[in-house]
């Protein structure tokens, strides 16, 4: 099992994303397991708690955190960091309330001097830096945003004496609601048996309008319902696209019935914000889309952005609170 250390930042170009949707499924499972997820082979997740979200992103390069962070010069930066390349697993736990971060905590240090597992770095409370830039700026999950507090990060990697193995990123948040996550990123060598496992699995559930008729499902669809809730995207810390977003399909179904026409908007809820600054940074990131489909062709009258913060809470299906749809005008 061999790492390629990697100098420059390359994009991460994920390959398959779990959409919220998909149904909750228990960690303290092993065998029967919806959809198939569970823990992973190499590192089990804490018995009170459950998989709300199961992630694979295929041969990528990843920094692994190794130091504290800082903003230096608009940019969050680690203390220490190594490049890795190779297939990505990301899972996040919702532990239950009856415990607390310092269990979850203690537990996966007692399971890694079990398993023999070697400690990187760790980190604890206000000595992590800000809870912010882990959330939104190394794993771009803004569920794990809290007080600073009440954080938790430990980087880690397997048996030593086996070789190169895999490495680990743990990330444990209790939130000002008192929810607390466990989030685990585990990087292996590129094409594992697990990895091409959970590929299949995900693949399989992905939703039609991600299959090859993308573009004729959603017209459909947005034109029968009159709305569509596109699959998760990823703002960056200023509420921009994170990356190039994949805006074909959409592009393609507006190009397709040329008299059709659009608001891109954007829902957020975060606690410990106000109504004003939510509406504000929804707005942001259905301009930030608007401007990506301009980009790709498609007139800008036909579009309208819109941020309603908080204030339109249902949705299809699931916890869909931080989401981007688009409704027919």
């Amino acid at each position: 099992m061999n790492f390629v250390p990697y100098q420059f930042v390359i994009p991460l170009l994920p390959l398959v994303t779990l959409l919220v949707g998909l149904p909750v499924v228990s960690a303290a499972q092993s065998e029967d397991v919806v959809f198939g997820f569970s823990d992973h082979s190499l590192i089990a997740g804490f018995d009170d708690s459950e998989i709300i979200e199961r992630d694979l992103q295929r041969d990528i390069n990843y920094r692994i955190v190794l130091g504290a962070l800082e903003r230096v010069r608009g940019e969050v930066i680690p203390e220490g960091s190594e490049r890795l390349r190779g297939d990505v697993t990301k899972i996040t736990y919702e532990v239950s309330q009856e415990f607390t971060g310092e269990d979850v905590y203690a537990f996966y240090q007692e399971q890694l001097t079990a398993k023999n597992y070697e400690v990187l770095y760790s980190c604890g409370g206000r000595e992590c830096g800000s809870s912010n830039y882990w959330a939104n700026d190394i794993f771009s999950n803004r569920i794990l945003y809290g007080p600073e507090l009440n954080q938790h990060f430990m980087a880690f990697r397997a048996n030593p004496d086996l070789g190169d193995g895999p490495y680990f990123s743990l990330y444990i948040i209790t939130r000002v609601n008192r929810k607390i996550y466990a989030y685990i990123e585990i990087v292996e060598p590129a094409g594992t048996k697990e990895s091409e496992q959970v590929a299949e699995i995900v693949e399989s559930q992905i939703p039609e309008q991600l299959s090859g008729a993308a573009d004729s499902n959603l017209l459909q669809r947005l034109q029968g319902q009159g709305s569509v809730i596109l699959p998760p995207i990823s703002f960056q810390s200023n509420d921009r696209l994170a990356g190039p977003a994949d805006v074909e399909s959409l592009a393609s179904a507006l190009n397709s019935d040329p008299a059709l026409s659009i608001y891109v908007v954007a829902h957020l809820k975060q606690d410990g914000q106000s109504l004003q600054e939510l509406m504000q940074r929804s707005l942001v990131r259905a301009n930030s889309l608007r401007q990506a489909l301009i980009a790709a062709g498609i007139d800008a009258q036909r579009i309208e952005a819109a941020g309603v913060g908080p204030l339109a809470p249902n949705c299809a299906r699931g916890n869909c609170e931080e989401r981007v749809e688009i409704v027919q005008r």
